[in-house]
């Protein structure tokens, strides 16, 4: 019988599962999804969870074992209790999530890591950062996560939030961030901050998709809010080197896509370091993982649990 993880991803526009064999690969067909959002109620957040959960696993093949849920949300989190505050989901404040899947698949055990971490252990198993020993994985998307791999394993984190470089704050930016920093990477370089930017120089569109293409088109405003946003990522990636002497940043998430030119802006924040050449030799890569990373690296912990610390 195959092994497969139930994978879940909790992030501020959509709970997604789906099952994930010993390999990190997605087994098709098994991928669900329901939507989140600021606007929703915890009620419908539950239940779009539950319905989810209970989706996925209805979907487990009949060679297949089902051995352990595997959870990533957005965060903070608190891994002694279970619960989940994610900032782009204010109705969840201290939410029993754990309890909520335990309840959903009776007996079956769940681990719970910020989403952040988990596309950072997915980069490492098998995505952009095989064989790496020093690295963060970072999610640019509705939020701005991350999460680090030190010595070849997840950095231990006494309380489950470390690798938070969304609220890292970059030089140069006085965004307010709901968190209550100023210039955090979040407020400056997630999708929905970067639209709000954008229409407020006179862009007209609404979403991380129009900014796409009127950056293609050559919109002036669309061009110059993906160079804000990759400047800040970039910002952030050299100060993160600068204290743990990375090898490579992996960068994932729906509004990492927004342009190739939005990681030339991360490589030319990053390379203006030129005093110090432990910092610029620094790698900016894409995931390697696509959209599957967040699902791979919550699989992980039920696959891979010798990777956290």
């Amino acid at each position: 019988m195959r092994p497969l993880a139930l994978a879940l991803d909790i992030g501020g526009t959509k709970v997604e599962g789906a099952l994930v064999d010993d390999a990190g690969t997605v087994v098709p067909g098994t991928r669900h999804r329901r939507p989140t959002g600021p606007a929703a109620t915890s009620d419908e957040l539950a239940a779009n969870v539950a319905a989810v959960v209970t989706a996925t696993a209805g979907a487990l093949p009949d060679d297949a074992d089902l051995i352990g849920v595997g959870i990533g949300s957005a965060g903070p989190v608190d891994l002694v209790d279970g619960l989940v505050s994610p900032l782009n989901l204010p109705v969840w404040r201290g939410f029993p999530l754990v309890d909520l899947v335990e309840r959903t698949l009776p007996g079956m055990p769940v681990t719970l890591r910020i989403d952040g971490l988990c596309i950072t252990l997915a980069e490492h198993w098998v995505g952009a950062g095989r064989g790496v020993g020093a690295m963060m994985g970072m999610v640019v998307s509705t939020g701005v996560g991350g999460g680090f791999i030190l010595d070849g394993r997840a950095v231990a984190s006494p309380t489950g939030n470390g690798g938070h470089i969304g609220h890292i704050e970059v030089g140069g930016f006085d965004d307010p961030c709901p968190c209550g920093g100023t210039g955090c990477v979040e407020a400056v370089a997630s999708g929905p901050r970067t639209v709000a930017w954008a229409r407020s120089q006179g862009f007209t569109g609404s979403t991380g998709e129009d900014l796409a293409a009127a950056h293609a088109a050559g919109d002036e405003v669309a061009i110059a809010a993906v160079r804000r946003a990759g400047t800040a990522v970039g910002r952030a990636a050299a100060s993160a080197t600068n204290l743990l002497d990375l090898d490579l940043v992996a960068i994932g998430g729906g509004f990492s896509h927004v342009a190739p030119a939005f990681f030339d802006h991360a490589r030319a924040a990053l390379a203006e370091r030129t005093g110090f050449g432990f910092v610029t030799r620094l790698q900016i890569v894409p995931s390697a993982l696509s959209g599957d990373g967040p699902l791979i690296g919550a699989a992980s912990l039920v696959h891979r649990p010798g990777d956290l610390a």
